[in-house]
């Protein structure tokens, strides 16, 4: 039987040298530079702001958005198609006001109550010389079934893949798992003069909305 010996080595010696890994210190790894980036986040090392201690809100955190339109200002343009499928510009309704409503989705209960809701108000709408458009998500197919479904007079407008929305600021809800609802009323030459949010209290868009053109 053939034999080997180790010369001047111990076999736990040469194991204990192959597996042999640097340990740093503690403070060797948190030596990074004072600002540096993960995952796009400015990250900073001071004593003082480890951890943030101002909420979530702070203007440090808020990822970069579009503008929110406000009173006072012109909304971005859009042109979409309506439930027809025929092409609608913003610059259509200049000359007179128009109530622009971003709701969530065709046939939901709260979408249903509000439509309806503006339905049943048109007649005072047209009175006051007024538009009313809707803008969600849906394509112009399922406006189309929505509107003959609860005899909409108004127009329906898809913005799929939310652009619109987003170009205007218009709020999520529940913590952005809902598209957020949100009314504007432009006056005749376009600057918003209402924005009004209650995604909860579907109706009260029109009061607010109707008393405001009433006023203009």
């Amino acid at each position: 039987m053939a034999s080997f010996t180790l010369s001047n080595h111990s076999l736990p010696t040469i194991l204990m040298r192959k597996t042999q890994t640097t340990i740093y210190p503690s403070s060797q790894l948190l030596s990074t530079p004072s600002n540096s980036h993960f995952f796009g986040l400015k990250l900073s090392h001071s004593s003082s702001s480890s951890i943030p201690s101002t909420p979530a809100s702070s203007s440090s955190l808020k990822p970069s958005i579009f503008a929110k339109v406000s009173k006072g200002s012109k909304p971005p343009p859009f042109t979409l198609k309506d439930q027809d499928g025929k092409t609608v510009s913003l610059t259509k309704f200049k000359g007179k006001p128009v109530v622009v409503y971003f709701y969530p989705a065709d046939e939901t209960p709260g979408c249903t109550k509000q439509a309806c809701a503006f339905r049943d108000s048109y007649e005072k709408f047209k009175k006051a010389g007024a538009e009313v458009v809707g803008i969600s998500g849906d394509d112009s197919s399922s406006h189309k079934a929505f509107a003959k479904k609860y005899r909409l007079p108004f127009t329906l407008l898809s913005d799929e893949g939310n652009k619109v929305r987003k170009e205007w600021g218009v709020p999520s809800d529940l913590f952005g798992t809902l598209p957020g609802r949100e009314t504007y009323v432009l006056d005749k030459n376009g600057v918003v003069q209402l924005v009004y949010n209650n995604q909860f209290q579907p109706e009260k868009h029109i009061g607010e909305t109707l008393k405001l053109l009433q006023s203009l």
